[in-house]
């Protein structure tokens, strides 16, 4: 089963994203909890201060009074031991006091500028109050009231007092604030853990469906897998890096005779032996420890069934999707039946070579004998001829009817022997002859043949009538000297063998076919031929007509052929008796002739 890259991938992140989440989970409401915690604990202390504050100037405000009232009680002539009882308690208080409201409203300009007033006014109101106690005398109530309207400090405590409730109130509406705000992040808190919650739950769901997918789609791969492992009729196994067989599939249990369950056996203990080459293992081991891969070696083992077989071995190295260790997947093919085939096929081609050899040797025999046959009988026909034509000039007009039919016979006979001959070295010519490819006009050939056939016709059978239909021909690459022998002969014989229809009408066409090939037809309307005599039409002195009916030698359409072959064309014929007959061929389109000198005779 392919492995998906961007699945791989993903797979990497999962483990980290899961421990985010769970961080998540945990730290994030922790974090919210610990900020709104921090800022109550921030306010509930602004509280606690504002309070400090107003309890230090309560107690400054009655240690004040303590001492006024002191000074008060002197003047209306209390008893001085109580006033002075009253004094040391109340007096060394005063300045630590002060100074701890200096501490507590330092981060207050507002409160530092009322207690510097106070500060102020209450030395100097206590200056006099002391310097008044300290005297023998003592002071009348009218002095006493003087000095406490002369430094007023009561009103600057009372501005102290409500500045700190001021603050106080703001305070207290922050606390209020923040406490509001740690409930709201609490239940913020409680609601995303239990969004991460769900999301976690979601996902661990899925993850846990898709492992459910992938596993099953795992293990339908590996049947399918398996099944076509099975399939192949090729001896497969998969190797570990100690050579080791990890699995194999069927056709490598039947080749080398495993009957149970082998896996993880070594390579050398199937097949009794035919594993222990040295070669082979030294081959299998540089695959996997070097990666080089091992392509079509053969080897000769002797499998299960006791025969000596040629295998062909290919290995590469691999890597196993499920482990980080490196296999070799292994392949053996049985030539055997190849290497036979290819021995008879080399024996044959030998036998073949030696056949060619001998049909070439006869054929050029052949031609030279019809060569020089042809060659060495002009000279008797010639004296036939020669002797005859003499002997009928003297026997003159006494000679009897017998003696001019047998002189009429032995001319004809030596005309006809003549023509043979000439038609046996054209042929032998066109299969000796090297081609001389030039450009070919199939067009003005035809033309110029047709002009020779209608002014020969016009002589020897005045009164029949011929109708010409030549289509555009095109131009090819070919012998332009036998290409022409191809259209005297063929367009000869339809205007031969038409010579029974008046009038004679004689079509030229042609066509491109598919493989782009020229194909040129000739058809007339004249005696036709049954077909089944067709397969003797092109072969020499192959004659359908009687010669008292149709004259000639048999050996036209036999150069027709060899001429088209040596072009790399071929020929065919349609007919039936009595309806016309219609002659194929075909060129190919590049220049491409077969020299080939080899005919059927």
């Amino acid at each position: 089963m392919p492995i998906n890259p961007v699945e791989t991938d993903s797979s990497k992140y999962r483990l980290p994203g899961l421990i985010l989440a769970i961080a998540a989970i945990v730290i994030v409401p922790f974090l919210l909890n610990a900020l709104a915690s921090q800022a109550n604990t921030r306010a509930q202390a602004w509280l606690v201060h504002s309070h400090q504050v107003e309890a230090r100037i309560s107690t400054l405000a009655a240690d004040v009074r303590s001492v006024e009232a002191a000074a008060l009680g002197q003047g209306y002539g209390v008893d001085i031991e109580l006033l002075r009882e009253r004094i040391s308690y109340s007096r060394p208080r005063i300045e630590p006091l002060m100074q701890e409201l200096h501490a507590l409203t330092q981060d207050d300009p507002v409160q530092q500028r009322l207690l510097g007033q106070l500060e102020s006014m209450l030395d100097l109101r206590l200056a006099e109050i002391y310097r008044l106690l300290d005297t023998a005398t003592r002071p009348s109530t009218a002095e006493v009231q003087t000095m406490l309207t002369r430094y007023p400090i009561h009103g600057l405590i009372d501005q102290i007092n409500t500045e700190e409730h001021r603050l106080l109130d703001l305070r207290q509406a922050e606390a209020r604030v923040a406490d509001r705000r740690a409930t709201l992040v609490g239940g913020a808190s409680l609601v995303l853990q239990l969004l991460l919650l769900g999301l976690l739950a979601w996902y661990s769901l899925r993850q846990g469906v898709r492992r459910l997918s992938a596993e099953h789609d795992a293990r339908s791969a590996s049947s399918r897998a398996a099944v076509m492992l099975d399939t192949v009729r090729e001896p497969i196994a998969l190797l570990d890096g100690n050579t080791r067989v990890l699995m194999y599939n069927t056709a490598f249990a039947e080749l080398y005779g495993v009957e149970e369950e082998s896996s993880g056996e070594p390579l050398t203990a199937f097949g009794d032996g035919a594993w222990k080459d040295p070669t082979v293992l030294r081959r299998l081991t540089d695959v996997l420890t070097r990666g080089r891969e091992l392509w079509d070696f053969q080897i000769t083992q002797r499998t299960a069934d006791s025969v000596d077989r040629v295998m062909l071995l290919s290995a590469r190295r691999m890597e196993l999707p499920d482990s980080e260790q490196q296999a070799v997947l292994l392949t053996a093919s049985d030539i055997s039946a190849q290497i036979l085939h290819e021995r008879q096929i080399r024996d044959l081609n030998r036998q073949l070579e030696g056949k060619i050899e001998q049909v070439s040797d006869v054929n050029r025999e052949l031609e030279a004998f019809s060569y020089s046959v042809s060659h060495d009988l002009r000279a008797p026909l010639r004296h036939i001829g020669g002797f005859a034509d003499k002997l009928g000039r003297h026997l003159g007009e006494g000679v009897d009817d017998k003696s001019r039919h047998y002189l009429d016979v032995i001319t004809g006979s030596s005309k006809r022997m003549s023509a043979l001959i000439d038609d046996l070295l054209v042929y032998s010519r066109l299969g000796r002859s090297a081609l001389r490819l030039q450009i070919v006009d199939m067009q003005s050939m035809v033309n110029d043949t047709r002009a020779l056939l209608d002014a020969n016709a016009r002589e020897d059978n005045p009164g029949h009538q011929i109708e010409w239909q030549v289509h555009g021909l095109p131009v090819v690459v070919g012998d332009e000297n036998m290409l022409r022998q191809v259209w005297l002969n063929l367009l000869g014989n339809a205007v031969k063998y038409s010579a029974g229809a008046e009038p004679a009408r004689i079509t030229v066409g042609h066509e491109l076919d598919a493989d782009g090939s020229h194909h040129f037809q000739v058809v007339d309307n004249g005696a036709g031929f049954d077909m089944k005599y067709g397969d003797k039409l092109f072969g020499v002195f192959q004659r359908l007509h009687a010669p008292s009916e149709f004259p000639g030698t048999g050996i036209g359409l036999a150069s027709v052929r060899r001429v088209l072959i040596r072009h790399g064309g071929r020929i065919w014929a349609e007919s039936e008796p009595g309806k016309g007959a219609t002659f194929h061929f075909t060129l190919p389109a590049a220049s491409e002739p077969q020299d080939n000198r080899t005919t059927a005779t």
